[in-house]
């Protein structure tokens, strides 16, 4: 395979309702990612988009087509991913895949989603259907109980008071918004307080609203090129080091490993494998945090703790900036928000920023290696990226 790498990054503002379209953000995004390695609309061959949900949010599909035309794209191969939350990671999977195979030299991906315009009634039932229709979502499994569910087993299984649990939940979430704070981009630019998180609404027992992530409308994308290409284009190229990709099915079928997500650790032995590296190389982490408890699930799966350690480790500061692992400096998604068909790629432009040494306040000094990680559904896809800086 060749070698593959971003050459361009662009993001959007995460917001609440937007009166904009997918479409209209996605080619904001995209613009900038253009606009960054100095490509015209004509060299990108091929267009990868992740969506969920545009045909429940604006009654639009087909929004990968419309999207390709809208910014001059016409003709071109464009393709839409709809894997949950994982549907922009996807995208830019194969994107990578497409690059390195050869096929194509410049391919646009990404993601886009409006999912705060259906209100939180519509929003809550349809992301409720990435659960298995036929028993969970038919009995009302919504994430917040899948996720609250997944706290109790994993108080249980690691012997962890409930009560114990909460406080380190309560870090997880208060860390984010502390880089939520000090990202431009983020949904929340507000510190959260322990007494506000405290005194939160309980959603689904032991989570509270401080544990839950937002519905987000939002676009990010990348320039995705071979290395040849590359070199005309960019001088901060970020090299895709190692990607991952796997699947699960029902809540039934997985018991055996709950509260841990096999997928996620397959997707992950896939991208450590590729790229020659571990939990040891890598500085910093963009990770699927839509609940404070995925968090702790997240960083024992990739292997950065071991197995119920997490939550101590996040008392004790070692996923900050400068300690054992950068934890979500983008905010995370509980801070910086989830527009869902874009949350891949939201991470990915927050890991290429990084690696670059662009962030600011938020920057990880002299971090070479990132890696992201996004969960679809309750397990149901994940994918893994590894990024480092190139020449």
């Amino acid at each position: 395979m060749r070698k593959v790498v971003i050459a361009g990054a662009g993001m959007t503002r995460f917001t609440g309702k937007q009166p904009r379209t997918a479409i209209e953000l996605f080619g904001d995004a995209a613009s900038d990612a253009i606009n960054e390695c100095g490509i015209k609309s004509k060299q990108v061959q091929a267009l990868f988009m992740g969506n969920y949900l545009g045909d429940f949010e604006e009654g639009q599909a087909q929004l990968q087509a419309f999207t390709a035309d809208y910014l001059g794209l016409a003709g071109i191969p464009a393709n839409r991913y709809e894997n949950a939350c994982a549907s922009a990671s996807a995208a830019i999977r194969d994107a990578f895949i497409w690059v390195a195979s050869g096929q194509y030299d410049i391919v646009l991906a990404g993601g886009a989603e409006c999912a705060t315009k259906m209100g939180t009634p519509l929003a809550t039932r349809t992301f409720a259907m990435s659960s298995d229709s036929r028993y969970e979502y038919a009995a009302g499994v919504t994430f917040p109980g899948v996720f609250a569910m997944l706290a109790h087993l994993y108080s249980r299984r690691y012997n962890i008071p409930l009560e114990t649990l909460k406080s380190q939940l309560y870090q997880v979430s208060i860390n984010a918004h502390y880089y939520g704070a000090r990202n431009p981009r983020a949904q929340f630019q507000k510190e959260l307080t322990l007494e506000d998180a405290r005194k939160s609404p309980v959603i689904a027992s032991p989570l509270q609203l401080s544990d839950c992530c937002p519905f987000t409308d939002g676009a990010a994308a990348v320039i995705i090129a071979s290395e040849e290409a590359a070199r005309k284009l960019t001088k901060k190229p970020v090299l895709i080091a190692g990607v991952g990709q796997a699947s699960a099915g029902s809540l039934l079928s997985q018991k055996e490993f709950l509260p841990r997500i096999r997928s996620r650790e397959l997707a992950a032995e896939q991208s450590y494998k590729m790229s020659g590296l571990g939990p040891k190389d890598i500085g910093v982490v963009e990770l699927h945090d839509c609940f404070s408890i995925a968090a702790l699930i997240a960083l024992e799966g990739l292997g950065f703790f071991p197995y119920g350690t997490a939550g101590q480790a996040v008392e004790k500061g070692e996923t900050k900036i400068g300690g054992k692992i950068a934890l979500n400096p983008s905010g995370g998604l509980k801070a910086k928000g989830h527009p869902v068909g874009a949350t891949g790629a939201a991470q990915a432009f927050e890991v290429v920023r990084q690696l670059r040494g662009e962030c600011g306040e938020r920057q990880v000094e002299g971090v070479k290696v990132g890696m992201t990680d996004t969960l679809g559904g309750d397990g149901g896809t994940i994918c893994n990226m590894i990024l480092r800086r190139s020449w």
